[in-house]
């Protein structure tokens, strides 16, 4: 809490991204963990380095987080939140407040070939029309997170059908 009795503001991570992102998955905004490790997905309960490693073939649970984000961007998927900052107790989507979204005008530079975006759970999924108007493939796919309690077998079917570790277009 800040001395003026709401939360403080946070401040999210900058992006996995590189020219060559093809997809790109948004999340809303990193958890107090992620916040404190300046790294994407840092809970240890959340399940997405687990679900992209068993769908791209990658140990990515088990890599450090540099080489994490290399893996990613060898193949082709770009990590990043809608929010650029809020105000937010505990970790939850639901508590966020004063959000501030991301600059996401400079993808067509940065990610020239970017074509599709997945959005990590519903909260982010709002901005799903927005891109769509922009031209890019969108899906929603089921949260990561530990707070959707949807089984992992059935989290990873949906992000497989996804097409997450299928080779793009070239």
């Amino acid at each position: 809490m800040t001395s003026g009795g709401g939360p403080e503001l946070l401040h999210g991570l900058p992006p996995i991204l590189d020219a060559g992102v093809r997809t790109l998955i948004l999340g809303s905004f990193p958890s107090p963990a992620s916040l404190a490790a300046q790294a994407y997905y840092a809970h240890g309960q959340n399940q997405f380095w687990r679900l992209l490693g068993a769908l791209l073939g990658e140990p990515l649970a088990e890599l450090a987080y540099v080489e994490r984000q290399r893996v990613l961007l060898g193949h082709a998927i770009g990590v990043w939140d809608v929010y650029r900052q809020c105000r937010r107790e505990g970790a939850l989507d639901a508590a966020i407040e004063s959000p501030v979204v991301n600059d996401f005008g400079r993808l067509r530079s940065e990610a020239p070939v970017l074509q599709r975006i997945c959005f990590n759970g519903q909260t982010a999924g709002r901005f799903a029309a927005w891109f769509r108007q922009q031209g890019y493939e969108t899906l929603v796919l089921p949260s990561s997170s530990p707070a959707h309690t949807l089984a992992f077998e059935r989290k990873l079917l949906a992000w497989r059908a996804a097409g997450f570790g299928k080779p793009g277009p070239s």
